[in-house]
């Protein structure tokens, strides 16, 4: 969606994120997922929509004129009306939080799995999210996690293909 259309007017149950780019003074940006609707609201500031269901990953960074402030990357579930939810600053309502991690060499662990996963041909958006709670669970206690697969992909995308939900804790 652009043009002079208000967040507002976004489809029903639209999970809405509010990006801001000042160059090495805030940015934050998406680094992987289904943009549904895109809002213009000036040169550094936009709104982006994703479906319910879908499954983004929201980088945020700021500084000042000493250094970094803030690394943070959020992978996020967008949810469905009726669903419960938990709140994220510039993001409304909320998601299912499946990995938050806060500090640039988290962050940056974090987009390198993302590339890897890229590596291997899978879109991040589709990957287990059982994946993404098992990296946030070991990089917040500063473990090294286990590499998603090939061969745990296409058993996730089995069990979501007859509507399985994943079992907690579950990694291959």
């Amino acid at each position: 969606m652009t043009g002079h259309s208000t967040p507002e007017s976004f489809a029903v149950g639209t999970t809405r994120v509010e990006l801001t780019w000042r160059e090495k003074r805030i940015e934050h940006w998406i680094r992987f997922g289904a943009i549904a609707e895109d809002q213009r609201l000036d040169r550094h500031r936009r709104i982006v929509g994703f479906a319910p269901g879908s499954v983004f990953a929201f980088v945020r960074w700021a500084a000042n004129q000493y250094g970094t402030i803030i690394s943070r990357i959020d992978i996020v579930r967008a949810v469905g009306a009726g669903e419960p939810y938990q709140t994220l600053p510039f993001v409304r309502p909320g998601g299912e939080i499946l990995l938050r991690l806060h500090g640039w060499p988290k962050v940056e662990t974090v987009l390198k799995a993302i590339d890897a996963i890229e590596r291997l041909g899978i879109v991040p958006a589709d990957v287990a999210p059982d994946h993404w709670r098992h990296i946030h669970n070991r990089l917040s206690v500063n473990e090294p996690f286990r590499a998603y697969a090939l061969d745990q992909h296409r058993a996730w995308l089995k069990r979501a293909a007859i509507g399985e939900p994943p079992t907690q804790g579950e990694h291959r």
